[in-house]
């Protein structure tokens, strides 16, 4: 059963974690590349902000984005912008976030997302957990993979193996970290390749952060897995 209220709490710590981490930086080092190909750390930083109030948005029955042009133009726009400017915006965006998120609601009504894809109210706080912790990864500032909670990286993991069941094009798989397993992929036959590994690692694979290279496969070659 999800939990949105604890969600809440582990977005309020993990931006804390990020914004703390990230007031280590300068205005030069903001201008630099992230792990994200095309972006910057400052476009990475004006996402989380934007990306706080979208969530605003949802959880308010509005739309996420005006478009998807509006929204790309927007972390253009805010990209560039001074070290502090950006750490305010990823602050106060995100205590409007955690404000709409305290009210009172129905957590189980369903809402709408990007690309008409719709979920439950209260997945909601995860999704923007997601967020936080991997684009503090993106960042490369000292915060890897390793370093994510684990109890985040099974959750994590479990959502993209969902986000990836049913797909077409990715052969039926079965992916464990020695603990835990997971099934993605085709349905209606048994999985045709077992993927294993690290959870660090199988998460930077789904999650299309790392190349898959520090994991074992059997049964076939690693599935090429479509863009989030």
């Amino acid at each position: 059963m999800i939990d949105h209220a604890h969600d809440l709490a582990c977005v309020r710590d993990a931006t804390e974690r990020l914004l703390t981490a990230a007031a280590a930086l300068d205005n030069a080092s903001v201008a630099e590349p992230s792990r994200l190909p095309g972006w910057t750390r400052g476009h990475v930083l004006a996402h989380l902000a934007r990306n706080a109030d979208a969530l605003v948005n949802v959880l308010e029955g509005r739309p996420m984005y005006a478009s998807a042009g509006v929204r790309d133009a927007d972390i253009e726009r805010d990209a560039p912008r001074p070290l502090d400017v950006q750490l305010t915006d990823v602050r106060e965006s995100a205590a409007r976030f955690q404000e709409t998120g305290d009210a009172p609601a129905d957590w189980a009504r369903t809402v709408e997302l990007r690309n008409g894809v719709t979920d439950s109210a209260s997945r909601v706080p995860f999704r923007r957990r997601i967020e936080v912790e991997l684009h503090h990864v993106d960042l490369g500032i000292g915060y890897e993979l390793e370093d994510l909670p684990a109890e985040f990286t099974e959750r994590e993991i479990d959502f993209l193996t969902q986000r990836f069941s049913g797909h077409g094009d990715v052969p039926a798989t079965r992916v464990t970290d020695g603990t835990h397993a997971w099934s993605t992929g085709r349905e209606g036959a048994e999985p045709e390749i077992t993927v294993s590994g690290a959870p660090a690692d199988l998460l930077g694979w789904l999650a299309g952060r790392r190349d898959g290279a520090a994991l074992k496969t059997v049964g076939g070659a690693l599935p090429q897995l479509p863009p989030l």
